[in-house]
């Protein structure tokens, strides 16, 4: 196997299995080198649509419902008619998963996107759409680096900012990534692994594919989440917090607050929680520090009690 390019959270050993994976094209299962959908597809024309990212623990999906929620939320709040009720989509991730044999093995990821169908024409109008939603979904085996989990990543703050809500609401998991892409594209010019994304008032919100969190003093402190995505994995980092009876805060804070924390770490469904130890050339940690150590713990203890359920 060989190891990619470094993609920071994402970074994975090339697994050759993922060369033959039958891949879920609106219910059909399709070889890899097979899968495609037409040019006049709304997800490929203009982004229109949602998704999901999923990882397989122990045979099933973790936080499935959570992740289910936030899809189908979203695609009533832009107005898209998925096609399929919660079961029936579960039904047909579960189809893609046994169709692969995957069901008992590690490090499973899976991408669930869902696009508003097939236009007639190139145009933005809904009312062009002459198909039912498109359904894809792609597994694959994607196992985070363990040099990744303990050694962390670093990080660089763009000058792109998250968005306005009233312009694009970064609260919505849609296909247009088009702000976070020119993020990572900075970032990875610049010599890091992701973008550190501020506000529009200057506050640090978020990472271009992950969700940013320091600590100061034991405390453990995220952004205020009006400009962010809602996530999954940064929800349930706060869970834990409060659980374990750690001192946990969702609050406006700066730059200079994050280049003088004791720990940074993001969040991320495919990785869990990954150290930060680097911030804008300021080094903040050698590799993990202790409460990242513990959350990770926490975290992955919390998977097990979903999964059991």
């Amino acid at each position: 196997m060989t190891q990619q390019t470094s993609l920071g959270t994402h970074d994975f050993n090339a697994d050759p299995r993922n060369d033959s994976v039958l891949i879920s094209v609106n219910g059909d299962l399709v070889p890899r080198p097979q899968a495609v959908v037409s040019v006049f597809d709304s997800g490929f024309m203009l982004g229109d649509g949602v998704w999901e990212g999923l990882r397989l623990h122990r045979g099933r999906f973790a936080f499935l419902e959570a992740h289910l929620d936030r899809l189908y939320e979203g695609a009533k709040a832009i107005m898209l008619d998925v096609g399929l009720t919660r079961e029936e989509l579960t039904s047909r991730l579960d189809a893609v998963i046994d169709a692969n044999g995957m069901r008992n093995q590690q490090g499973v990821h899976i991408r669930l996107m869902v696009t508003r169908g097939i236009r007639s024409t190139p145009y933005q109008d809904p009312r062009v759409v002459i198909s039912p939603a498109t359904i894809v979904i792609i597994p694959e085996y994607k196992t985070p680096l363990p040099s990744t989990i303990e050694r962390g990543i670093r990080l660089f703050t763009v000058h792109v900012r998250r968005g306005d809500p009233a312009v694009q609401d970064p609260k919505l998991n849609s296909h247009s990534k088009l702000n976070c892409i020119t993020a990572c594209i900075q970032a990875a010019q610049a010599g890091t692994d992701e973008a550190l994304m501020l506000d529009p008032h200057g506050f640090v919100a978020t990472c271009n594919s992950t969700h940013f969190f320091i600590v100061r003093k034991g405390e453990v402190w995220t952004s205020s989440g009006d400009y962010c995505l809602a996530g999954i994995t940064r929800s349930n980092v706060i869970r834990v917090c409060r659980e374990a009876g750690i001192p946990v805060y969702e609050k406006n804070f700066s730059l200079t607050e994050v280049h003088g924390a004791d720990e940074a770490f993001v969040t991320g469904t495919f990785a869990g929680v990954v150290p930060v130890t680097e911030i804008d050339g300021r080094k903040l940690t050698e590799a993990r520090g202790p409460m990242v150590d513990r959350l990770q713990g926490l975290y992955r203890a919390l998977m097990d009690r979903d999964v059991a359920a």
